[in-house]
C-alpha cells in the first residue's frame, strides 16, 4: 500500500511539471467580454461629424463657386439661343404661350403653319378662339391657349399699336403673359435683362446646384434668389444654358452624371455617380 501512495504522489508531481509547475485550478473562468458594436445612431453621428468636418467652410453661394458654374456653362453652351423658333417679338410671345406644359420641339412644329396662316397680331385679333383651337390642339390645353392668344392680339392691337411692348409692366397686362413669358420676350428678343426665366429646368437644376434653397418652389421667389446670386449680365444666358443642360445632360429622370463636366461642382443627393459629397439639401 505504501508503494501505491508513492506512485500516486509521483504521478501528481509529474502532471504539475507538464502544466508549468503550478497545480491546475478548478475555479470557473470568467468569459472574455466581446467589444460592443456601434449602434446605428452612433454610426450616423460619427458619419455626420466626419461630413461636417469635411464640409466645414463650404458655401454654395460663394462668389468663386458661382463663377466656376458660370464658366463651365459658357464652355459647354457658348452660343446658346432660345430654343423656340421665331422671327419677331410677336412670334416669340405666341410660341412662349404655347410652350406652357408642352415641349419646345412640339411648339416648333406647330408655329410655322400657324404663322403662315395668321402672320400678324391683327390676324389673330380677328379670330374667335374656337377657330384657332384646331391649329394648336397638339400643344395641349388648347382652349385656354386659344383664348390667351386672341386676347393677347387684341390687347396689343388696341393698347400698343400692334407692337409687343418692350416693358415688363406693360407685358404683364397682356393675356397669357405671366412673368416667365415676359422675361423670355424681353430677354431673347429685346435683349433686356430685367429678370431670370424660371422654367422647369431652371427650377430643378438651380436647386440641385444649391443656387436656391431646397424649399424654393415658387418661381417668383426662385427668380428673385437667382437675381441676387447671378450678375445681371448673365440673367438672360444663364436660363438658356441651364435649359440646354437640363435637356442634354442633367435630365430629370436619370441625370448623366458620369458624362457631365459640371459633376465636381454638383452635390445633388440624387446623382447617379459622384466624386464629391452629396448634400441632402441639394435636390
Amino acid at each position: 500500500m505504501g508503494d501505491g501512495v508513492g506512485q500516486a504522489r509521483k504521478a501528481k508531481s509529474a502532471a504539475g511539471r507538464k502544466t508549468g509547475g503550478e497545480p491546475q485550478s478548478t475555479a470557473p473562468t470568467r468569459p472574455v467580454a466581446k467589444p460592443k458594436r456601434a449602434t446605428g445612431t452612433q454610426t450616423n453621428k460619427k458619419a455626420a461629424t466626419r461630413t461636417a468636418k469635411a464640409e466645414k467652410g463650404y458655401k454654395p453661394l460663394a462668389p468663386e463657386r458661382v463663377k466656376a458654374i458660370l464658366a463651365e456653362l459658357d464652355r459647354l453652351y457658348p452660343k446658346v439661343r432660345c430654343a423656340l423658333h421665331h422671327n419677331s417679338a410677336w412670334e416669340l410671345l405666341v410660341a412662349t404661350i404655347l410652350s406652357a406644359q408642352c415641349t419646345d420641339a412640339r411648339v416648333n412644329m406647330v408655329t410655322p403653319v400657324l404663322f403662315k396662316k395668321y402672320p400678324t397680331p391683327q390676324h389673330f385679333a380677328a379670330l374667335q378662339p374656337e377657330a384657332l383651337e384646331p391649329d394648336i390642339r397638339s400643344t395641349g390645353f388648347f382652349r385656354n391657349k386659344a383664348k390667351s392668344l386672341v386676347g393677347a392680339a387684341k390687347r396689343i392691337e388696341q393698347e400698343f399699336g400692334g407692337k409687343v411692348p418692350a416693358d415688363m409692366e406693360k407685358l404683364l397686362t397682356v393675356p397669357g403673359a405671366a412673368r416667365k413669358t415676359a422675361n423670355v420676350v424681353l430677354g431673347s428678343w429685346f435683349g433686356i435683362a430685367v429678370g431670370v426665366v424660371v422654367d422647369t429646368h431652371v427650377h430643378r437644376i438651380s436647386r440641385r446646384l444649391e443656387l436656391v434653397g431646397k424649399s424654393s418652389n415658387d418661381p417668383v421667389k426662385i427668380e428673385r434668389d437667382l437675381m441676387k446670386v447671378l450678375p445681371q449680365s448673365r440673367w438672360i444666358d444663364f436660363s438658356h444654358q441651364i435649359i440646354h443642360h437640363g435637356r442634354s445632360l442633367c435630365v430629370a429622370r436619370g441625370p448623366k452624371c458620369v458624362e457631365c463636366p459640371m459633376e465636381p461642382l454638383c452635390h445633388a443627393t440624387d446623382k447617379t455617380w459622384s466624386t464629391v459629397e452629396m448634400h441632402k439639401n441639394a435636390r
